[in-house]
């Protein structure tokens, strides 16, 4: 498998599936990998104005809130350009665009878990003077 952070292949999914059955959202990367988000998972990565605050504001999802099954149920899925997708959820909810960059980089797999993780640490590890 390629490694994704060095080339921009990543960002075209080959195949998205919303399986509302299992509740939950199904890349298929060109690189190989493949992405599962739970739909309460994708929820929560919501970027929008509103669930994530704008102009220095807190957002919606930074009160912590209580997700009700309509928050979390897919009902549409929408494609925005050829670079994010763009859901529809059971309260009526649907600002929030997913870009492909982002749903790639917050991949809730293990090996995208441990290599962020790994990277946390690096950072925190490092100097504070290495700004040179």
């Amino acid at each position: 498998m390629t490694d994704y952070l060095k080339g921009g292949e990543y960002l075209t999914p080959k195949k998205i599936h919303a399986d509302r059955a299992a509740r939950e959202l199904q890349v298929d990367w060109a690189d190989g990998h493949r992405s599962v988000y739970d739909f309460t998972t994708l929820r929560w990565l919501c970027p929008c104005a509103f669930c994530r605050g704008e102009a220095g504001m807190p957002g919606w999802l930074d009160s912590n809130p209580e997700l009700s099954e309509d928050q979390t149920t897919l009902t549409d899925m929408s494609m925005v350009g050829q670079y994010a997708v763009q859901p529809t959820w059971a309260d009526g909810h649907h600002t929030g665009y997913y870009t492909f960059a982002r749903l790639r980089e917050e991949c809730p797999c293990r090996e995208d878990n441990e290599r962020r993780a790994a990277q946390r640490a690096e950072r925190s590890g490092s100097s504070p003077h290495q700004h040179g």
